[in-house]
């Protein structure tokens, strides 16, 4: 658990005083605290609630509270406690469904890890960094065999909502060989979290689990951490040698926490009412996933980012694209047609593939693409009548094979399928391509 709930307030430094609350800001005169520092604001029922430390204008300090803040008024006592955020690790935390302060949610037994992460991270050298150079078995055949995802990878989910992201995400906590298993559900809907616990997860999911669960009630800089919190754990069993596969529920939500606190303190607003320090904040939280030094562990991680409108060109989804090592794209037309995982296979791709599949699978992932992308373009004249068969060869051969691709794609969520099942059947589909085409693909 967090640090700053464990301080002894009387022994610290000398108390500030609240003199104004504007929205969710506090500001405070008469202490000398830090960025990042934390404190706790004493209520008028004598209660102390944490705060952090988000900005300062000469003497005002600018706080926003992590808790409640129902009784506080003019002339509240603030009471720096000389520490910054960190969370306490350890295997303890495995099976553990946690908060936004690393404090247990499930009503176990407390945990009595000695260990401490800081939440800002430990930056890795990018040359002494691990490359990725093997593949990670998710147990989606559509992601296996066509975005093949490697370990250390950082992929987005993207979509608008109620397209199946969480749903798959939990496909992937079930079915991925993984050594531990990092849940953070930053934002969402809080009855999500037992639903996603007990029927998404699963008991044996659960044993190699350590789940981060900040609802959308917490407040913004709650949400905030939990993300932070969720990544250091993961950094945690990296650091001791373990490959983890971290799941962040969503991305969205953590730049949406840090447009709030950043508006609240008086940033200006710059992309779509985004201020510049959500785009600051986004890479440094990505770039802490990813492996480790060469012999180390690894985080290969999803992020989901929720579209807004089926927006894929939102600032948040334009800006996690781009630093993010490949993207899966869910279409709400797939969803509506019953297509689960409804994954859109033309406009997602995995920028590691090229290098961790053999050539004959990069083969036969393109030559699949092009007949589901010569059935798409054609697809208005082929429902109205307007195609006649025969008229072109590779035109019949997406019509004849599209019924087995959409069978291909297709998983339920119960249904795991290995990389080796993935790739035979994907083999299976192109054995049915005559082979002059296939020829002629080969040779572009």
């Amino acid at each position: 658990m967090c640090e700053d709930k464990f301080v002894n307030a009387p022994e610290l430094q000398v108390e500030g005083r609240l003199t104004r609350m504007v929205g969710l800001t506090l500001e405070a005169v008469g202490c000398q605290v830090n960025i990042g520092e934390r404190c706790l604001v004493t209520t008028h029922q004598g209660t102390q609630e944490p705060a952090e430390v988000v900005g300062f204008s000469d003497d005002k300090i600018y706080l926003m509270p992590t808790g409640d803040i129902q009784g506080l008024g003019p002339g509240a006592a603030v009471i720096p406690t000389g520490k910054t955020a960190s969370v306490a690790v350890g295997e303890e935390l495995l099976g553990r469904v946690l908060d936004g302060y690393g404090n247990p949610l499930d009503f176990g037994k407390p945990l009595n890890t000695k260990d401490a992460y800081p939440l800002q991270g430990k930056p890795i050298n990018p040359l002494r960094r691990h490359p990725i150079d093997a593949p990670l078995d998710v147990g989606v055949a559509a992601i296996n065999a066509l975005l093949t995802v490697g370990r250390g990878q950082r992929m987005g989910l993207f979509a608008g909502s109620g397209v199946g992201k969480s749903v798959l995400l939990g496909m992937m906590t079930r079915f991925t060989s993984a050594d531990v298993i990092v849940v953070g559900l930053i934002g969402e809907r809080g009855r999500e979290v037992q639903e996603f616990i007990e029927h998404i997860l699963g008991e044996e999911g659960r044993k190699r689990a350590v789940v981060v669960a900040v609802p959308a009630d917490n407040s913004p800089l709650m949400r905030l951490q939990g993300a932070m919190v969720a990544t250091s754990i993961a950094e945690y069993f990296r650091d001791k040698g373990k490959n983890v596969l971290l799941l962040m529920d969503s991305l969205t939500r953590f730049c949406q926490a840090q447009r709030e606190i950043a508006l609240a303190i008086g940033e200006p607003p710059a992309t779509k009412g985004y201020p510049p320090s959500v785009f600051a904040k986004l890479p440094q939280l990505v770039e802490r996933a990813g492996n480790a030094e060469k012999g180390g562990g690894s985080i290969t991680a999803f992020y989901t980012v929720l579209a807004e409108g089926d927006d894929q060109q939102d600032p948040i989804a334009d800006a996690a694209r781009a630093i993010l090592d490949g993207h899966v794209v869910l279409s709400r037309d797939l969803a509506d047609e019953g297509h689960y995982p409804a994954i859109d296979i033309e406009q997602s791709v995995s920028r590691a593939i090229t290098q961790i599949s053999e050539d004959e699978h990069l083969f036969n992932v393109r030559a699949l693409k092009r007949i589901y992308a010569t059935f798409m373009r054609n697809r208005d004249l082929i429902n109205i009548g307007a195609y006649e068969r025969g008229s072109d060869r590779e035109i019949d051969e997406a019509i004849a094979l599209m019924p087995q691709i959409r069978a291909f794609l297709q998983q339920n969520v119960s249904e795991s399928r290995s990389m080796s099942e993935s790739l035979e059947g994907l083999q299976d589909l192109l054995n049915q391509v005559e082979e002059p085409p296939r020829q002629a693909m080969r040779t572009q």
